[in-house]
């Protein structure tokens, strides 16, 4: 059974153009991991321990106790609260739906750096208001912290409204909906809840949401914001994946008795596309402008060489 639910996660993780359900594996893994350790501290009497490790998936609202922790900018946003199931539940089924609406016009790659600028937009928005708003900052020792994919997901769901505000989501009892009437009532009441007892997650959804429609004004305009998520995450890659090594080879010839010139005879009789750096870098590139699908069918047999 074990070994049956690794084949399962592999094969889910490894398919091309995945994103989407990537995020939401990094989610539900977060949430377990998280949620199993606070059994254990708790049952052998290290709290302690869960709070440390806890800390780290945490974005502090104190600007000098963030700078000892700049990782959380990211990290809050893949953390959700472990006394409400419904945190991460709402937040998943909202990115599952949106996301795949994203999916279509802009491709994977741009879902997964919208979600690190949303959520980098969210914790910056709810730094600032703790530590420069007298309102907010006089509070800023009530709260441990903020968790939470509500920011990037607001993102990716104004993202959507701005780019195809009349596409239509079915609600059971309300039918066809547009989402740019969806997203309005989430930013509405986020609004509202901006002076509430969530008030830093609601502030974090309205950065999320100002960077979703920046995203999309941007990237009509030719701009991409994500390409440097993109190259961080290739860098990253680029320690743990083995590239291929890319072969150069000149291919002998020989003389007929008429002088010419021929192919040996040792060459293969059909030429497999060339594959090189240049153009590995470059199919890279276009994937990360516009998708895996965008691909055509010589590059993607380029990119299959090459992996091998």
């Amino acid at each position: 059974m074990v070994n049956s639910l690794k084949e399962d996660f592999k094969r889910t993780w490894n398919k091309p153009n995945n994103g989407l359900m990537q995020l939401i594996i990094i989610n539900a893994v977060v949430f377990i991991f998280l949620a199993l350790l606070l059994v254990v501290t708790k049952i052998i009497g290290a709290d302690s321990f869960f709070e440390l490790v806890y800390k780290q998936f945490t974005l502090p609202g104190r600007i000098e106790v963030f700078l000892t922790r700049p990782w959380t900018i990211i990290t809050y946003a893949f953390s959700h609260s472990l006394n409400n199931f419904f945190h991460i539940l709402m937040n998943m089924l909202v990115l599952y739906w949106f996301g795949r609406v994203f999916i279509e016009f802009f491709g994977s790659q741009k879902l997964i750096n919208l979600y690190i600028l949303g959520s980098i937009a969210g914790g910056l928005t709810y730094l600032l208001a703790y530590n420069l708003i007298p309102f907010y900052s006089d509070r800023v020792d009530m709260f441990t912290g903020m968790v939470g994919a509500s920011a990037a997901v607001y993102a990716i769901t104004v993202a959507v409204a701005v780019y195809v505000p009349d596409y239509k989501f079915y609600l059971l009892f309300f039918g066809p909906v547009k989402v740019k009437y969806l997203v309005g009532i989430y930013i509405f009441f986020s609004i509202i809840g901006s002076v509430g007892n969530n008030a830093g997650g609601n502030l974090a959804h309205l950065g999320g949401a100002l960077m979703g429609y920046l995203y999309v004004t941007r990237w009509r305009k030719g701009h991409e914001m994500g390409v440097w998520i993109f190259r961080g995450m290739e860098f990253v890659k680029s320690f743990f994946i083995r590239r291929p090594n890319i072969k150069v080879t000149h291919k002998r010839t020989a003389k007929t008795r008429g002088g010419k010139s021929k192919p040996s005879s040792t060459s293969s009789s059909t030429k497999k596309p060339d594959v090189n750096q240049a153009d590995i870098d470059a199919i890279l590139d276009k994937i990360s402008e516009k998708g895996y699908d965008s691909l055509s069918k010589e590059e993607k047999e380029k990119l299959f060489n090459a992996s091998k």
